[in-house]
């Protein structure tokens, strides 16, 4: 049997979430009234369900997120939360806190969400043995990575492949709850990692003035697709529950067409859901939000991957700016630019700036306001207007599921059956007096003609025959009628017989694969707690949500990397780097300031308050290097 393969869609809502079904998407990931790591984007129960129904009509799934750590007073209200989704026939839960693992759950599925932090094939096996029927796979993982975890257990594996990247690891950054009261593991992120920064050395010495220092691009591993699934994963996840829908469609539509080229003619693979796609446009992912694009560490790390002019949009490129005119300019590529588009460029200051065009005379682009800039200025493009106005039309991605149709005689009537692509059945019949055509020319054309006019219905005719003895006579709305109710009972059973996989979880005690666990675990509450010691962890550290001590925590811990940024890697750069830096590094942004430490073996980042008390290493020691 070919393994399925699953394009995995953002839902800020129920209707971007019907919108990223029908423009492809095999699943989608939404969140609930609570719990979820995205305040912003919280749904009804009763919107979910229609979510639920409209997309297992395409028989693809829609999982809740509830990945946000919680506190003791809010386990039974997520519990009771968990039962009213499994009761509306969500396919699966995405979560965080292990205190979910601990609960008094329905057979519902689990999946372990990025903000469990799933790095290593240890930690990934353990989550599998202990109930979770997939893991998201942590974004930094590189190819031969995530081989390794594959290889290690049975377990689904999802990753991210369009979408905004978090700088931190996943479910281990504290700089918003550091700065303030909102903790992005309780689904407040406050996006310290887009505010610009000074970057000062030890010397007191400013390197850099006012620089987006921890703003890092946009990920995109649409050329990576074959790569992944040879390396084990099986779903491929957008992020964006805050996104707009040009970009929720945009992108998923982007992905399937990149999917399905790889998908036709596979014997070993295939796609998760039914039905096919129709577009009123070409999606290219440039056209909607991003910041530039990296394939972050999937290749291991080869490329700087700083975002540092501005956390906003970039877009598509556009082309060099060849002259500058009294009222506009003379864009490379011009012919590519509409009136209303946003335009985007670093100024003479350095700064990321921009304009929209008013018009285009000729070839000169007129914006609306007017910013002197030098001459070979790279233009992009970061709001596209008519694309935008093409991709938000409700038409402009149709998904349908493929029918075929047989239209026969009955001895008091007609008869209408229908199979779709997955083999499900409808039929309906009418009686009627049967009465020959005045017209000689044959009736079956005209009856093929409206048994295929679809129209809205989720269903487009693939194949029609029709049976009948003689050229009967046929009134219109009678081959109508039937059309609409065998069509309706199709719709029905799909949905009634949708098989929703379940699993009941029970409680387990193998061993966890460390036995001490700090606060970026997060645990949080005393069933968490439970868990992890069952398992034979013996001393665990509270979340920081409920010990932080100010002005001295770790705030965050990443792969990326400001000297890697700067040019100064003693891994990588050693033959260009020049001077060492004086360390320590500090970031300061008003009166927040943070220390670097950099830990070159594992090569990783770490990020600490400015009264933390740090011991630094030299990277050559760490390294191995010997110099004399």
């Amino acid at each position: 049997m070919r393994k399925k393969i699953e394009i995995l869609a953002p839902a800020k809502n129920l209707y971007q979430g019907m919108a990223a079904i029908n423009a492809g998407a095999d699943a989608v990931y939404i969140g609930a009234p609570l719990f979820g790591a995205r305040t912003n984007a919280t749904n009804s129960v009763e919107d979910i369900a229609e979510m639920v129904k409209y997309a297992h009509l395409f028989k693809a799934q829609v999982f809740v997120v509830i990945n946000t750590i919680l506190y003791d007073n809010e386990l039974e209200l997520c519990r009771k939360l968990i039962y009213e989704l499994y009761d509306i026939g969500v396919d699966a839960l995405i979560i965080q806190d292990m205190a979910i693992m601990e609960m008094d759950l329905p057979p519902i599925v689990i999946h372990a969400s990025t903000q469990a932090n799933n790095r290593d094939a240890k930690h990934v096996k353990f989550l599998k043995d202990a109930g979770m029927k997939r893991v998201v796979l942590a974004r930094e993982l590189n190819l031969d990575q995530v081989r390794e975890i594959s290889e290690a257990t049975d377990v689904e594996l999802e990753f991210f492949v369009s979408g905004a990247l978090c700088v931190s690891f996943s479910g281990n950054c504290y700089m918003s709850i550091a700065g303030g009261e909102r903790s992005a593991n309780r689904g407040s992120c406050a996006q310290n990692c887009r505010l610009p920064y000074q970057l000062i050395d030890g010397t007191g010495k400013t390197l850099i003035a006012n620089s987006h220092l921890l703003s890092i691009k946009d990920l995109d591993l649409s050329d990576q697709l074959p790569n992944l699934i040879e390396a084990g994963v099986t779903s491929f996840k957008i992020e964006g529950r805050l996104k707009d829908i040009v970009y929720v469609k945009n992108n998923t539509s982007y992905l399937r067409k990149k999917l399905d080229a790889f998908l036709e003619n596979n014997n070993k693979f295939q796609k998760a859901s039914s039905g096919r796609t129709f577009y009123n446009f070409e999606p290219e992912m440039d056209r909607s939000f991003n910041r530039g694009y990296t394939d972050y560490f999937v290749n291991k790390r080869k490329e700087k991957i700083g975002s540092w002019e501005s956390p906003k949009s970039q877009g598509q490129l556009i082309g060099k700016l060849l002259e500058v005119r009294t009222n506009g300019y003379v864009i490379e590529n011009y012919e590519k630019l509409n009136n209303g588009d946003g335009l985007y460029f670093i100024n003479e200051n350095g700064e990321a700036d921009g304009a929209q065009i008013n018009i285009i005379v000729n070839n000169i682009v007129v914006p609306n306001t007017f910013k002197p800039l030098p001459v070979g200025t790279i233009i992009y493009r970061n709001s596209d207007a008519e694309f935008n106005k093409m991709v938000e039309k409700e038409n402009s991605a149709v998904r349908k599921i493929g029918v075929s149709l047989k239209f026969t005689e009955t001895e008091d009537g007609f008869r209408l059956s229908a199979v779709d692509e997955d083999g499900h059945q409808g039929v309906a019949a009418f009686q009627t007096v049967k009465e020959l055509a005045k017209n000689q020319e044959s009736v079956i054309p005209n009856i093929k003609k409206n048994l295929e006019k679809t129209g809205n219905t989720p269903f487009i005719v693939d194949e029609t025959e029709v049976e009948i003895s003689n050229n009967w006579f046929l009134p219109i709305s009678k081959v109508n009628e039937v059309r609409r109710e065998v069509l309706d009972q199709l719709v029905d059973i799909r949905v009634k017989e949708y098989h929703r996989e379940e699993f009941q979880i029970s409680k387990t005690s193998h061993p966890y694969p460390v036995q001490k666990l700090d606060f970026m675990y997060n645990v949080s509450n005393k069933m968490a707690r439970a868990f992890y010691k069952r398992h034979g962890v013996t001393e665990i550290e509270k979340a920081f949500e409920l010990q932080w001590d100010p002005g001295k925590a770790r705030v965050m811990t990443t792969k990326y990397c400001v000297k890697y940024e700067l040019g100064k890697c003693a891994r990588f750069q050693r033959d260009t780097m020049g001077e060492k830096l004086v360390e320590p590094l500090t970031l300061k942004h008003g009166e927040n300031e943070y220390k670097l430490k950099f830990n070159c073996k594992p090569c990783e980042m770490e990020i600490w308050e400015k009264d933390a008390e740090l011991e630094f290493e030299d990277e050559d020691e760490q390294l191995g290097y010997s110099f004399k």
